[in-house]
Order: structure tokens, then C-alpha cells, then sequence
């Protein structure tokens, strides 16, 4: 994509200057990077495609403040590669991401301990409306949570499909995400969390109940177990995933915690 007021629009929505840092991924042949560069301080661009490794360095040649790695961010130590950047100060993700891996791109970044501070990025309309899902929407899920329990998330603008070449058969959105101060819900365990809450939408018109059995095990203890921490969060075992704010299920992941432990 290098309609130049989209790429100008998606810089402008992240709030990019001089004393800001910026992770691109993919960034194709450079029409985003060009706009990054002129606005940012620094700029680290992870592209894997062997073929625009040249292409990328014609086109960046007049910027001396842009690095391109040549790998997959999902396989580089975000750490070690961010050691580029100069001078301390906010980090963000700017990207027009591809359909096929958005979303482990973007969990592999918040997952990692780099210090991001907002991201900004360009996915299928189908998938920002699941990562800024509501409870009780159809599009509320796992991916909601996970995003939401790191990030607040917001549609910035939807991008229409006309203005790519060659036209895809969706809309595109920008989805902007700013990270919270501290998680969005305090829990004990985040690897249990994050277990119970993909747990919970398996099988999205199954109840709460038959959908942690499936996760648990069926055996008498755990039956014991899950039926114990579902009063003491009081959840009705009976709902369904998509019902359940962060808040109770945050409840119940330390609720099974506690129960756990005795």
C-alpha cells in the first residue's frame, strides 16, 4: 500500500517525532519507511522477504537514521536488535502487517520485555474488530483479551480496499494500541490466565462449564476444583466465554489459583 495520505494519516495517528524510536514490520518497499524516517528519531525495520532487501536499500539510501533487518521478527531477540536505537525514549510498532501472522506478530511483541509503548498497525477490519471486541459481542475472544489485557485498543480509521493494488476482497483497518501502566486486570498467574481465557472459546456455543472440562479434565477432583472457584468468583457456570469481562475472569484465574494451592 503507498497511497501517500493513508501512510501520512498512520503516522500522524501514532504521534511520531523526534524523540520517538520505531519498530516496522514488513515493510515491503519502503513507501511507510520513507514517512517514518522523516518524522521519527530512529527507525528498526524487520523485512524477510530476500527479494526487497535491495529494493529497500535504493529506496532508503538518503536516510542514515533507518536500519533494515533482514529476518523474521518472530525468530530475532527484539532485545539485542532494538541495542540500535541511540537515545532512550518511547518505542513504537508501526506496521502494515501481514494477513496471514498478524496476530502472532503482535503477541510476540507484547509478550516480549521491550518497552512499547503504543503500536500502530494495519490488519484486516476482521481482525481489529475481534481485538477491540466488547464483552458479549460475536467478535469477543481470546485474541480480545490477550490484546486488552496489555493495550487499550481503538479503531483509528478503516482503510477501503479500492485504494490497494492489487484490491483484496476486505477492508482494512488502522488499530491503535496504547499500553497500559499496569495490566488491565491483576492476576497470579499470566500463563494460567492466558490458558483459561482461550480455554473458555473452544467451543464458542458451549457453556463456561463444558468448555473448562474439555481444558481441565473431567475427573472428579477437577470437577470439585472448577466448581469451587466458580462460586467462590461468583460465576455461573452455566454462561457462556463471551459473556465474561476481563474482571471475572481475571476472578476466576485466581480463584483456581488459591484453589489450587490448598
Amino acid at each position: 500500500m503507498t497511497e501517500p495520505n493513508i501512510l501520512q494519516k498512520i503516522v500522524a495517528t501514532a504521534e511520531i517525532d523526534k524523540g520517538t524510536n520505531v519498530i516496522e514490520v514488513g515493510p515491503g518497499i519502503g513507501a511507510l519507511t520513507e514517512h517514518l524516517a522523516r518524522a521519527a528519531h530512529q527507525v528498526l525495520a524487520f523485512e524477510i522477504d530476500d527479494r526487497l532487501i535491495p529494493v529497500l536499500a535504493d529506496t532508503l539510501s538518503p536516510y542514515d537514521n533507518v536500519k533494515v533487518v533482514h529476518n523474521d521478527i518472530l525468530k530475532v531477540n527484539l532485545q539485542q536488535e532494538t541495542a540500535y536505537f541511540d537515545q532512550e525514549g518511547p518505542i513504537k510498532v508501526v506496521a502494515n502487517l501481514p494477513y496471514y501472522i498478524t496476530t502472532p506478530i503482535m503477541m510476540h511483541i507484547l509478550a516480549s520485555d521491550l518497552a512499547i509503548a503504543e503500536m500502530v498497525v494495519m490488519m484486516q477490519r476482521e481482525v481489529a474488530d475481534r481485538i477491540s471486541a466488547k464483552p458479549g459481542t460475536k467478535a469477543y475472544g481470546s485474541l480480545s483479551i490477550a490484546v486488552q489485557y496489555y493495550m487499550e485498543a481503538s479503531t483509528a480509521f478503516i482503510v477501503p480496499k479500492t485504494v490497494f493494488i492489487p484490491q483484496p476482497n476486505v477492508d482494512s483497518a488502522i488499530l491503535r494500541l496504547v499500553r497500559r501502566e499496569t495490566p488491565a486486570v491483576a492476576v497470579k498467574n499470566e500463563k494460567e490466565f492466558f490458558k483459561l481465557t482461550k480455554s473458555a472459546f473452544v467451543l464458542r456455543r458451549k457453556t463456561l462449564w463444558n468448555n473448562l472440562l474439555n481444558t481441565y479434565g473431567k475427573e472428579e477432583a477437577t470437577r470439585a476444583w472448577l466448581e469451587n472457584s466458580l462460586q467462590q468468583a461468583e460465576i455461573d457456570p452455566k454462561r457462556r466465554g463471551e459473556t465474561l469481562s476481563l474482571e471475572e475472569f481475571a476472578r476466576l484465574s485466581n480463584a483456581l489459583e488459591s484453589n489450587k494451592e490448598k
